[in-house]
């Protein structure tokens, strides 16, 4: 009902260069409810939410609160609207108390009242049950803790409409079922909160209605309990299960007798639950997952990018001790990570210095690549790999998407791997350079790599994977080959089996 509406987002446009980023978006939230916001990367969740805390301005559509048209142009307009956002990373000060963080910027701000604040402070965190002291040093409680006197200053500052962007990213078990009991008696108070989550089973645990987004525009609005995990899954990917047609039996692209390069058990890691996985020589597998999943987390942990605590390794049946990436690269594995902006290239280098730079780690700081080398090795591979560039010497920051993807699959290819881990390898960049990467995949299969390949796009896995591991929630939950390595067993797989 219209009546009950606490804030009602229509036909909300976002503009980007070249770039329509939402496109007549439609968003409801009802007062009492937990709001469930979904979708893929891309989808757009992350630009909705900026516009209506007025970090980015919309080019079209309207916000209304409590039924009343409102234009927020800033993150203060929107607070004055009782609109508030606790994000992932905590945003308060660890060095103060919890007190000084609830109250800093306000008016009785930490340095006027101290005493009146610790008290307010502490009534609060006593009426919503929050196991914190007002005179405690933020830094000494727990994520969850934190996250929670987060919210308290929110609801503090009358707050309508609490926005939980990924909140339970960084929590055990105990610590989300605490912040789920505090979003419960939020929603008894009449607040309206935003669940935005990569965690399918914390959504059916907690929120009360779903909205969808994929490439920017609204997919639907559902009643949780209506909507089976497996359609969510299928609307978030962007294939109607009644559209999926069987592959059919998937070509072995792999010998099964052929030698395992690498094996881990109860492999963890900082970021990474435990899990067994093995790798044949000539293999192309597969992580897949919904993001969040835990599957980049994983083959972080196989190349010893996060930090190492647990599990055993063998590489060619011998024991090995893999904790950092220079150990990973000795073994003969290569590794393109997610974000190659932040964890691949270096923007300010040159093509020819980027493609050399991992051979370069490997021979270490008192064996130098000579200039003549260098230049042979990048014309070799700009050559190979038909990197759009105008010489070796262009600064690689300057390349399109596609062609900074090639120089650091270039940087790989140089070391000649024995096992080779793409994770999005194809992200953002162009068809035709998509096709070309899949292809060298295969290629490189066929000449004995060992390829573990990364995508959200679930019809790119299958065409390059012979077997694809299932992630949800941190946790492998299935391994699909042959006849199963189709859309339907995936969705399937990923939502836990849930009948259509």
């Amino acid at each position: 009902m219209q009546e009950e509406c606490l804030l009602t987002m229509r036909g909300i446009v976002k503009r980007f260069p070249g770039v329509l980023a939402l496109n007549g978006v439609d968003f409801t939230l009802r007062e009492g409810e937990i709001h469930a916001l979904m979708g893929e990367n891309g989808a757009g969740k992350s630009t909705l939410i900026k516009v209506l805390t007025g970090v980015y301005q919309m080019d079209g559509g309207e916000i209304k609160v409590d039924g009343k048209k409102i234009v927020i142009r800033s993150p203060q307009d929107a607070q004055d609207h009782g609109i508030s956002t606790v994000y992932q990373e905590i945003t308060l000060c660890p060095n103060l108390t919890v007190a000084e963080n609830m109250f800093i910027g306000r008016e009785n701000g930490p340095m006027v009242r101290r005493k009146a604040n610790e008290k307010r402070a502490d009534e609060i965190l006593n009426k919503l049950g929050i196991p914190a002291r007002s005179t405690q040093q933020l830094g000494d409680c727990s994520l969850a803790v934190q996250q929670m006197v987060a919210i308290a200053r929110a609801v503090d500052m009358q707050c309508k409409v609490l926005i939980l962007d990924e909140p339970t990213s960084s929590l055990d078990d105990k610590e989300v079922q605490m912040l789920f009991g505090l979003m419960r008696d939020l929603k008894s108070r009449g607040v309206g909160i935003i669940f935005v989550t990569h965690f399918l089973e914390q959504v059916y645990e907690v929120s009360d209605r779903i909205t969808v987004l994929r490439n920017g525009e609204l997919v639907g609005e559902y009643l949780t309990e209506e909507l089976p995990q497996v359609q969510l899954v299928s609307k978030m990917i962007g294939k109607e299960l009644e559209e999926l047609s069987s592959l059919g039996d998937a070509e072995e692209k792999n010998d099964k007798d052929a030698e395992v390069f690498y094996e881990a058990e109860g492999l963890s890691s900082s970021e990474a639950m435990p899990f067994d996985f093995t790798v044949r020589k000539g293999e192309v597998n597969g992580f897949t997952g919904l993001l969040g999943s835990g599957r980049s987390e994983s083959v972080r942990a196989i190349f010893g990018a996060d930090k190492v605590n647990g599990g055993t390794v063998k590489i060619k049946g011998k024991p090995a001790k893999i904790t950092r990436p220079i150990d990973a690269m000795k073994h003969g594995i290569g590794y393109l990570a997610e974000d190659r902006k932040r964890d691949g290239i270096i923007a300010e280098l040159s093509v020819r210095e980027n493609i050399i730079l991992a051979l370069q780690v490997m021979n270490g700081m008192f064996r130098p690549i000579s200039r003549s080398e260098s230049e042979a090795f990048a014309d070799e591979y700009i050559k190979v790999l038909n990197i759009k560039t105008a010489s070796r010497e262009t600064p690689v920051g300057s390349l399109s998407g596609g062609n900074q993807q090639k120089v650091i699959l270039a940087r790989w290819l140089l070391t000649h791997p024995d096992y080779l881990i793409l994770d999005e390898p194809t992200r953002g960049i162009d068809v035709g350079t998509k096709l070309e990467i899949q292809k060298l995949v295969l290629k490189l299969a066929e000449e004995g790599v060992s390829v573990t390949f990364i995508s959200s796009e679930v019809e790119e896995m299958l065409r390059t994977c012979s077997r694809l591991i299932v992630m949800r929630d941190r946790h492998i939950v299935g391994e699909l080959t042959g006849s199963d390595l189709n859309q339907t067993k995936v969705m399937k797989t990923i939502a836990g089996g849930e009948a259509q």
